[in-house]
């Protein structure tokens, strides 16, 4: 859910909070940046990973439009995604998760 204030458009309200989500499960699940001799590894975009569509969940974006001041709609997807999926898998595993990427401690099967 989110309040951008006055909803000008909600489709790309929507396509904003969605991509953040992708972003943020992205750097939760998989967003590691290694060195190797002094150097880092991931040095661009092909080098890094992020999830791909097939490994996408679904998402229902719920837009509560407050009337207030217009504000911006493009980062608040992402600061939740890692909180809510260790959550998710607390839940359904009793397992707490305590360091990103969670990779290390969870088999995603993407």
């Amino acid at each position: 859910a989110c309040d951008p204030g006055i909803a000008l458009d909600p489709a790309i309200i929507e396509a904003q909070m969605v991509g953040g989500m992708i972003f943020g499960l992205s750097a939760a699940m998989l967003g590691e940046i290694t060195f190797e001799d002094g150097a880092v590894v991931q040095r661009n975009f092909p080098d890094y990973d992020s999830l791909r569509i097939t490994a996408m969940p679904d998402f229902a974006v719920q837009i509560v439009a407050s009337g207030g001041h217009v504000g911006g709609i493009g980062e608040p997807g992402t600061p939740p995604a890692a909180p809510a999926l260790a959550n998710a898998i607390f839940d359904l595993t009793g397992q707490r998760l305590r360091r990103l990427p969670m990779m290390h401690d969870v088999a995603f099967v993407l």
